[in-house]
């Protein structure tokens, strides 16, 4: 092979390799839905993964997909601080994913010192390590909710990143706060390389909590549970595929650490800007899933029903995030459900039907601090 030949393939191969190629990256909550799917997208990049897990569930999509024999898990709460500073210094992290969360509104509106403990505090926590230890530290982002924004009327929507936030339920108020708390890192006080985003919706393979509808109704349709609405149907929501976020994470934690002085401290909206009732989403699943009939038991269940403890409409601009980072949504929303309903089969095959279980362990990687 020429020089020639050489230098091209080498420029190739830097290409191919890309941006997180033998990163250190520090995920918080990676046993959850989109940990674990970011995680994924990671390990393909050939990053070192890192990630802070509290409950070894063995039953979730990190352990299901085998990511953990690829990753250093270190056991621990987002509160520890101490834990934090040690795992961001001794790993020499690069980049930090904050996700870890109590995430569940119904549990909110139960138990708000959990929600308030978890959501408030493991954020500063997690903020004041990466502060007493910055060197290494390229970007950090911040997950926090279209929720943040609390209830606009429909004619103000879609949110966009300006918007004042003015939440009122347990989950939306501790997202808004740990939003505000980035940010004070982000200025000129603290100087930390911290985003924060605010994304609406997110499903797809992986979403094990239940109580959301998708999940929940993709469930019933594949047999495995009955599906009982918790209200109208009538309120208005945007929903982004999971693979689509794990990709603008990526994009943004990159655009953060090549360019700091424009993207630090900046806010970010993603969603799709195609608002759905949540009716129309049901009836997309079980269309979807071949079940049409059952679909018309749950649409009589729905009607007259009050919801309780819930934002009205909810859906997201994303022009800022085009136009920084050139991202868009690459699935459309029955193109990300069919993919969601394949993956639940299998998962819950293997879940519920013995033949399919495998015993599953902690990562042999899994690390004490």
């Amino acid at each position: 092979m020429s020089s020639r030949q050489d230098k091209s393939a080498l420029k190739m191969k830097t290409r191919e390799i890309g941006y997180w190629f033998g990163k250190n990256v520090f995920i918080t909550g990676i046993n959850g839905f989109i940990g674990g799917n970011l995680a994924k997208l990671l390990l393909e990049k050939g990053a070192n993964v890192f990630g802070l897990i509290r409950n070894a569930k063995h039953d979730t999509l990190l352990f299901y997909e085998k990511l953990n024999e690829k990753i250093t898990l270190i056991e621990g709460h987002v509160t520890d601080r101490d834990l934090l500073a040690r795992i961001v210094s001794e790993e020499q992290i690069q980049a930090v994913f904050h996700l870890a969360a109590q995430v569940e509104v119904g549990v909110g509106l139960a138990n708000p010192y959990l929600t308030f403990e978890t959501n408030i505090k493991g954020a500063y926590s997690l903020l004041e390590a990466i502060r007493s230890c910055p060197q290494t530290i390229k970007s950090v982002i911040v997950a926090s909710s279209d929720k943040a924004y609390g209830n606009y009327p429909r004619e103000k929507m879609p949110y966009r990143e300006d918007y004042p936030l003015i939440p009122r339920y347990p989950y939306d108020v501790s997202k808004a706060c740990a939003d505000i708390i980035a940010q004070c890192y982000a200025t000129e006080i603290y100087n930390l390389p911290v985003v924060v985003t605010r994304f609406c919706n997110i499903f797809g393979p992986g979403q094990l909590n239940f109580s959301a509808v998708i999940p929940d109704s993709v469930r019933a349709c594949l047999g495995y549970g009955t599906f009982i609405p918790r209200g109208n149907g009538r309120q208005i929501r945007d929903f982004i595929f999971v693979e689509d976020v794990a990709d603008l994470y990526l994009r943004i934690g990159e655009g953060l650490a090549r360019n700091p002085a424009k993207v630090r401290g900046r806010i970010y909206n993603a969603g799709t800007n195609a608002p759905r009732s949540v009716r129309e989403i049901l009836e997309t699943v079980y269309r979807l899933a071949g079940r049409e009939r059952a679909f018309r038991d749950v649409a009589k269940m729905m009607e007259g029903k009050k919801t309780v403890g819930e934002i009205d409409c909810q859906y997201m601009d994303f022009e800022k995030v085009n136009q920084d980072f050139g991202w868009a949504p690459g699935h459309p929303f029955e193109a990300g459900v069919a993919k969601t309903i394949e993956w639940f089969k299998g998962y819950l095959k293997h879940k519920y039907e013995p033949r399919y279980h495998s015993n599953s362990s902690l990562s042999q990687r899994k690390r004490k601090h």
